[in-house]
């Protein structure tokens, strides 16, 4: 079979990603036609650079979606090799395809070890989306579970917790993620005692957001939050323990699942290295919204510490940190890359686009086909998420 040119290539990607075109769509009219009752969300369909934004974003989050676990677009398997296809441009026919087959080409060539450049940029979409959203998300539960009693009490709590997140973040960052991924360090077994303290928080601001919100209705509050840290608890003990770990203390048959030790220790450094930042916007926010006339007034009303932190400083302070939360995933995406292009924390064999850049660039004088397009869906995903937090700012301004 002849090569397909640039136009073809160009029309068989298109259709390739058909399920998350669809899914663009839908969204767009959805969201567009109740906007108005969807808060800030529907605000951002008001502002043309958040749109575009949002649009980047959500077409790599379906991506994911569609290439990871339902595997709707993936051409190829992203670790198969193909006798032949070395390095060979895009557009290439697979060996022995018939002609009709929508899979008998490597529509983005094939990388130095035969594999298929398409289907290795899906999946490491995946990688990314899977991780990236998840671990900020639970450096946020970090920082607001420390942040907030740190400036609404003030006094030597304030001190001792800004005294730690300082002594953390006087390191560089991209220095103290290559020392907590490094295979020395995590021979010591520290990344797993960081995860079973750092991912104890998530249980420990339910169960203080539960009991503050439901503190006068005792016979609803005590069994939700029974229930709430009991499957929390079975989740997060599934998380942190491992067999072969140094924490391993978990029956086989009541571990849930198992998270790949270079994805747990990954994990836990994007949390660590993001709490410290968080810790200090939450702080200084709770700071200044402390003082405001609502706060006084439940106060007044007898409302406890923790209900004015949860249920009147915190939703206040919700513009600047969904701000926040999506620069944080741009920063969490690149620090991901940083660290597949230079080998460390992730599988050598991870389609994630760090490792294909990687492996991509040794060859870039010559070929460029195999660096070009996880490379430019870093770029995407992170220039889509900082246009979707310029729209949120300028909206949540509004407000």
């Amino acid at each position: 079979m002849e090569p397909l040119n640039g136009f073809e290539i160009f029309i068989r990607i298109l259709g390739q990603l058909s399920p998350v075109w669809i899914a663009l769509v839908v969204t767009f009219i959805l969201s567009i036609k109740f906007k108005r009752n969807l808060g800030l969300y529907g605000k951002l369909f008001d502002s043309p650079i958040g749109m575009i934004g949002y649009a980047l974003v959500m077409f790599w989050v379906f991506t994911a979606i569609f290439g990871g676990p339902l595997d709707m677009i993936v051409t190829h398997d992203e670790l198969s090799q193909i006798s032949g296809l070395k390095n060979k441009r895009p557009g290439i026919a697979v060996p022995n395809a018939e002609e009709k087959e929508l899979y008998s080409y490597y529509l983005l060539g094939g990388d130095n070890l035969a594999r298929d450049v398409f289907s290795r940029m899906i999946k490491g979409s995946w990688v990314v989306i899977a991780i990236a959203p998840l671990a900020t998300m639970f450096a946020f539960m970090v920082g607001i579970t420390l942040g907030l009693p740190a400036g609404y009490f003030g006094g030597k709590l304030d001190t001792l917790l800004s005294f730690l997140a300082n002594l953390i973040l006087a390191f560089p960052v991209i220095l103290l993620f290559y020392l907590l991924v490094t295979p020395e360090i995590v021979e010591t077994g520290i990344p797993s005692y960081m995860a079973a303290v750092l991912f104890i928080f998530p249980l420990i601001f339910t169960t203080i957001l539960l009991n503050s919100r439901f503190h006068t209705q005792p016979t609803l509050r005590t069994p939700l939050i029974v229930v709430v840290l009991v499957v929390m608890g079975w989740i997060y003990l599934s998380t942190v323990s491992e067999v072969g770990s140094k924490i391993s203390f978990l029956p086989h048959f009541m571990d849930l699942f198992d998270v790949p030790g270079g994805i747990l220790v990954v994990f836990v450094s994007v949390v660590f290295v993001n709490s410290p930042t968080v810790f200090r916007i939450v702080r200084s926010l709770a700071l200044d919204i402390k003082t405001r006339d609502y706060v006084a007034a439940a106060q007044t009303r007898g409302e406890g510490p923790w209900y004015i932190m949860l249920w009147e400083i915190l939703p206040n302070a919700r513009g600047p940190l969904i701000v926040d939360f999506c620069l944080r995933i741009g920063y969490t995406t690149i620090l991901l890359g940083t660290l597949g292009f230079f080998g460390l924390g992730l599988p050598p064999e991870s389609p994630d686009w760090g490792s294909t850049i990687n492996e991509g660039r040794k060859l870039l004088s010559i070929y460029l086909h195999p660096a070009l397009p996880p490379a430019f869906a870093l770029l995407s995903l992170v220039l889509g998420l900082n246009l979707l937090a310029d729209g949120l700012r300028e909206e949540s301004l509004k407000d």
